[in-house]
């Protein structure tokens, strides 16, 4: 007998305009221009210039130049500061856990992001939010459907303000033309049609304002052409209380950003990655990424041993990581995902810094 499943049709859900939120992004985002509040350690400078040299190197031998980060970078008003990165061409790459995705949709769709946790859990609202769930949700679907990735979906959704949804009678003619020659595209648009079914969505372009769209991180890089990835897990973020998640598209799309991701990492050799504040999620995409791309370097005869790494952490490291991981008592333990990019070849540098002052360093020397 099939195990029961939670109804999430039978949830309150309520708009974004009732939800008191504690970050502002005309308010709190980060200038280009900002002061450094902490300048990086002699040790840290030190990266630094060398990381500079590399991002240099890198992009004159065309060098992958990959820029991962947690969600706390876009929730802290650093966007400004990534667009300016990727403007100038020194990144290109950027990849976040699925939160990153949806505080920076808030912030261009709505200007402020980052509701009370605790305060909204108990009153059984955390993350039951109406404009959130439904408009990434569908633009997921949608992207799914264009043969888009999960970041790319909502970079699209966010510059082109809006979403076309085909007519009904188009998806039924792609499901039966496409179940033998293609049946991916055939599911993709299965997809689509089950939410327009089951939410009697209309046809046409849906029009959705973000009048705060310069603040918009994945709107920029899909406006400049710079892939964006989203790495997300089932049931982490606030989009799967929203009974128009449709985990089929998540997969799909999540999928596609991995397979980018990896083939990034493919042209890494001579090349430079950057992980900020992503202590799980940038470790263990890219150890899976580096393996595959070294089982086809390996195949042509050839081993990336020459990518340079730079891993910032608010957490200062005293192990020494080259005798193992650390005991579980050891504070450093809680590191050992951060440091295992130790295992994965290349030079790898580590940084005690916030993010902020990081970043800001890093547009400043590269200037």
């Amino acid at each position: 007998m099939p195990y029961s499943q939670f109804d999430r049709h039978q949830l309150v859900i309520k708009p974004l305009s009732e939800r008191k939120d504690k970050v502002f992004i005309e308010r709190d985002h980060v200038p280009v221009d900002a002061a450094i509040a902490h300048p990086l350690s002699e040790s840290g400078q030190k990266v630094m210039d060398e990381l500079v040299e590399r991002l240099a190197m890198a992009k004159g031998a065309n060098k992958s130049r990959m820029l991962t980060f947690g969600a706390h970078a876009i929730k802290n008003g650093l966007a400004p500061v990534f667009i300016k990165l990727i403007q100038d061409g020194w990144i290109t790459h950027l990849a976040t856990n699925g939160a990153g995705i949806i505080h920076d949709w808030e912030f261009a769709f709505q200007g402020h992001s980052s509701e009370d946790v605790r305060v909204n859990v108990a009153r059984g609202e955390f993350g039951t939010w109406r404009e959130t769930g439904f408009y990434l949700n569908l633009a997921i679907v949608v992207g799914a459907w264009r043969g888009m990735g999960y970041g790319e979906s909502v970079g699209a959704f966010v510059e082109e303000e809006g979403l076309n949804i085909p007519p009904e009678a188009q998806l039924l003619d792609e499901i039966k033309d496409k179940a033998a020659s293609d049946p991916q595209q055939a599911a993709a648009a299965a997809d689509l049609l089950d939410r327009i079914k089951t939410f009697n969505l209309p046809t046409g372009w849906m029009a959705v304002p973000h009048p705060f769209k310069k603040y918009g991180l994945q709107a920029a890089a899909y406006r400049l052409g710079v892939s964006f990835t989203s790495h997300p897990m089932i049931g982490h973020d606030i989009i799967y209380t929203h009974p128009m998640n449709h985990c089929a598209a998540i997969g799909r799309a999540a999928q596609r950003d991995f397979l980018i991701y990896a083939n990034q990492v493919m042209n890494l050799d001579g090349g430079v990655y950057i992980s900020i504040g992503s202590a799980v999620m940038s470790p263990m995409i890219f150890e899976k990424s580096l393996s595959m791309s070294q089982n086809i370097h390996i195949q042509q005869g050839r081993h990336m041993d020459n990518h340079f790494m730079v891993i910032v952490d608010l957490q200062e490291s005293h192990w020494d990581w080259s005798q193992g991981e650390p005991p579980m008592d050891n504070p450093d333990y809680y590191l050992r995902y951060n440091k295992s990019f130790n295992r994965m070849g290349g030079q790898m540098r580590y940084v005690t810094a916030d993010n902020r002052d990081f970043l800001l360093t890093l547009v400043r020397g590269l200037e």
